[in-house]
C-alpha cells in the first residue's frame, strides 16, 4: 500500500472514530411512563371542584432524564374531551409529530383512547415542563421536566446540596369547561382565575388553605437548586422567598451567567433554575409570588 493510499485509510479511520464519538455523547437512555388522565374532586379554598388531571394529582407527574435521553410517555385519555399533551421546550430535533399541539402536529387524544408520544431529548439542560395543548385543559394537566447533566458530565456551577421543584399554578371556580364555552359563544374575557398556588396548594393567607400549604424544611449552610415553573395561562409573576437572595443560573434549559437578586419575574410558561443558600438565622421564611398587575385590574396578589 502507497503511502497515499495508507493516508487515506488513516482518515477514513479517524473519521468513524469521531462518528463512534459522536454516537456515543448523544446517544442516552431511553424511560418510558404512563400518564392516565381522569377527573377527580378537589376541596381548594374551601370549594370543591372536579378537574382533570395526569395521575391523579396537581401537579402531575415529574419526567427527569438526563441530557440526550428519550422518553416514551403513553398518555392514556379517560376524560370526556379530547387532550394533547404539549413538552415545553423541548426542540424534538427532526420529531414534530410528538410535539403537542391540538390539530397542528397531531388530532385531539380522543375519550377512552391512548397515545404514546416520543420526546427526544437533545441539547436541553435543566427545567423544562410539560402541559396539555388543546383549550382549557392547561389549567391542571402540567409538571415539570428535569434534564440534569449528561452522565459523566456536571453542572457549571458547584453542585448544590439538594434540589427542590417549585411549580406556580392557578385555581380556578366551577365548572371551567362550561365557563369557556360560555366566554368563547358570548365573547366574553377567558376565565380568571381565583387564587394561585405553589405546587398546588394556595398559601397559609388562604381561607381554608394553612394545613395544605406546600411547605420545604431546610439545612442551615445548604444550597439548594430551585426549578421553577410558571404554570399560570397569562400572569407574569414575581417571586421571592423572604430574606433571602437568589441567584438564577439557568433558564428554559439553558445556562446563563448567573444573576443574583432578591427576586425575580417570571412569565407564563418559562422556567428559571434557583440557588439558594441557607444562609439565615433559624426560622420560618415565607416562599411567596404575586401577579404583575396594572391599576384597576383585580388580582389574587399573594398565596
Amino acid at each position: 500500500m502507497n503511502s497515499k493510499n495508507k493516508e487515506c485509510l488513516l482518515n477514513f479511520i479517524g473519521f468513524l472514530f469521531l462518528v463512534a464519538q459522536c454516537l456515543s455523547m448523544v446517544e442516552g437512555e431511553v424511560h418510558y411512563y404512563e400518564f392516565v388522565l381522569a377527573e377527580k374532586n378537589f376541596t381548594k379554598l374551601c370549594n370543591t371542584t372536579r378537574m382533570l388531571v395526569v395521575n391523579g394529582s396537581i401537579p402531575g407527574p415529574v419526567i427527569r432524564v438526563h441530557k440526550g435521553d428519550t422518553v416514551y410517555v403513553n398518555v392514556h385519555n379517560q376524560g370526556y374531551y379530547g387532550v394533547t399533551i404539549h413538552w415545553h421546550g423541548v426542540k424534538q430535533p427532526r420529531n414534530p409529530w410528538s410535539d403537542g399541539p391540538e390539530y397542528i402536529t397531531q388530532c385531539p387524544i380522543g375519550p377512552g383512547s391512548n397515545f404514546t408520544y416520543e420526546v427526544i431529548f437533545s441539547t436541553e439542560e435543566g427545567t423544562l415542563w410539560w402541559h396539555a395543548h388543546s383549550d382549557w385543559t392547561r389549567a391542571y394537566v402540567y409538571g415539570a421536566i428535569v434534564i440534569l447533566p449528561a452522565i459523566g458530565t456536571t453542572y457549571p456551577f458547584p453542585k448544590p446540596d439538594d434540589e427542590d421543584i417549585i411549580i406556580l399554578g392557578s385555581l380556578y371556580s366551577g365548572n371551567l369547561k362550561a365557563e369557556y364555552d360560555y366566554d368563547l359563544t358570548y365573547g366574553a374575557d377567558l376565565p380568571h382565575s381565583i387564587g394561585y398556588t405553589i405546587n398546588g396548594e394556595p398559601g397559609d393567607l388562604c381561607p381554608c388553605s394553612k394545613e395544605t400549604t406546600y411547605r420545604r424544611v431546610v439545612d442551615h449552610g445548604k444550597t439548594y437548586l430551585l426549578r421553577l415553573v410558571n404554570s399560570i395561562v397569562a400572569a407574569d409573576m414575581f417571586f421571592a422567598i423572604a430574606g433571602h437572595n437568589l441567584t438564577i443560573v439557568g433558564m428554559d434549559a439553558n445556562y446563563i451567567k448567573p444573576i443574583t437578586t432578591s427576586y425575580i419575574m417570571i412569565s407564563p410558561g418559562q422556567t428559571m433554575d434557583i440557588l439558594l443558600t441557607a444562609n439565615q438565622t433559624l426560622g420560618h421564611y415565607y416562599i411567596a409570588a404575586r401577579q404583575f398587575w396594572s391599576l384597576g385590574v383585580g388580582v389574587t396578589k399573594n398565596f
